[in-house]
């Protein structure tokens, strides 16, 4: 079997998957379904294409791949609200993608982070096999760790292609929630407000 990677080991890079791997195991699976891995159409697939995909679906597994949380003092204890980022992540059970919308707020303590690294670390959480449920409280217990928060709330809305290509195949919508603190019924209604005001302009 040829392979256009070297080997790579963990020795070699924590920031990498392991190519050689990928390359047989995408291999074998074109071969399981009756695909031909060396056909003009299928070489690069195996070679390259999935392995690399499956590297950058996968930085979340790796710190090296966590997005530096610059913060800045805060001004305010007032509620930080960020809405409608955009979340794509894989299903641990069948390796098909789940993707939605990302909702949340945090109550700065000490320091706030720029509001584009709330997106860059959803997407850096997101990446990785995982669950709906879990993957909302990865994210609710991630912010809440780097910035300090006395407060964190995520809503995530989000479709699964494992319902939607297969099983029931209809497509729907799951929404999971996750709280960190003790938020006042203000910040609860402020932050919700705000989701549907996103979700109801989609």
């Amino acid at each position: 079997m040829t392979s256009t990677h070297s080997q790579l080991t963990t020795e070699d890079t924590e920031s990498d998957i392991d190519h050689e791997k990928a390359q047989r195991g995408v291999r074998l699976l074109l071969e399981a379904v009756g695909e031909d891995p060396d056909s003009d159409a299928l070489a690069e697939t195996w070679q390259r294409r999935v392995p690399d995909a499956f590297a950058t679906l996968t930085e979340g597994q790796r710190e090296t791949a966590k997005p530096t949380m610059r913060t800045f003092d805060a001004e305010t204890t007032d509620l930080v609200v960020k809405t409608g980022i955009p979340v794509y992540s894989l299903c641990e059970h069948h390796l098909l993608p789940f993707f939605g919308t990302v909702h949340l707020a945090y109550r700065p303590t000490d320091e706030v982070v720029g509001l584009s690294k709330l997106t860059r670390y959803v997407r850096w959480q997101s990446r990785q096999l995982t669950m709906q449920e879990r993957l909302t409280n990865d994210i609710a217990s991630g912010l809440q760790e780097e910035l300090d928060a006395g407060t964190v709330l995520v809503e995530m809305n989000a479709t699964h292609l494992c319902e939607a290509m297969r099983g029931i195949e209809t497509e729907s919508t799951t929404t999971t929630r996750a709280t960190i603190g003790e938020p006042s019924e203000a910040e609860r209604e402020r932050f919700q407000a705000a989701v549907n005001r996103t979700e109801d302009q989609q």
